[in-house]
């Protein structure tokens, strides 16, 4: 399945709070859908399906994407689930987002896809790149670049820049400090019902 592009409400609806997907909330209280709220007890697959579908849509993940990081977290030593969601944390996408400098996940990415960001003095056009510490993360020095960056920044709704990173507002330029903790991810998820998703395909 390809990246989702088409109604973000209608998936907070459905979902609950996605801050990576959209800022906008929805007037409505009942899910998305004809027939609203189920009134049925979910099964533990739909369970399962629900907090996968909720990681790959809050980062803007392909299916395709998200197996090739389950793959690649079962081979890091340490827990699964946690080992992924720091894999998907320090992506430069959704670090950009973290630090503030982009209102959402999607509009981070159009900003590395259009060659406004710098790693380590490097132009980088690949969202996917994983953050490491000590790398540092500049805006290109385009006039475009800083008005985009500033727009983004006057509007953003994070109040805090988590622990592992760290942003120097007036030069518009941030640190990777450290990988980040468990505690800090930015969405509300059960890591291990994504494992078990993947466990029984």
């Amino acid at each position: 399945m390809s990246r989702y592009r088409g109604p973000k409400l209608r998936i907070s609806r459905r979902l609950g709070d996605l801050p990576g997907l959209t800022r906008k909330e929805s007037k409505k209280m009942a899910p998305a859908g004809e027939h609203g709220q189920q009134l049925r007890k979910p099964s533990e697959y739909s369970l399962r399906l629900e907090e996968k579908q909720k990681l790959r849509y809050n980062y803007g993940l392909s299916e395709k994407q998200l197996l090739k990081n389950i793959k690649i977290a079962k081979k890091v030593q340490g827990s699964t689930g946690v080992v992924l969601l720091q894999m998907l944390e320090m992506r430069l996408d959704n670090t950009l987002f973290r630090l503030g400098l982009a209102p959402t996940i999607p509009a981070a990415r159009q900003l590395v896809n259009h060659k406004h960001i710098l790693i380590n003095s490097k132009v980088l056009s690949i969202c996917s790149y994983q953050c490491k510490p000590g790398d540092i993360i500049a805006i290109n020095n385009k006039t475009s670049s800083n008005q985009i960056i500033k727009k983004y920044m006057e509007f953003s709704n994070l109040s805090t820049i988590p622990n592992h990173l760290e942003l120097e507002k007036n030069k518009l330029t941030a640190k990777v400090n450290s990988i980040i903790a468990r505690h800090l991810v930015g969405i509300q998820i059960n890591e291990l019902l994504i494992v078990e998703y993947y466990s029984r395909k």
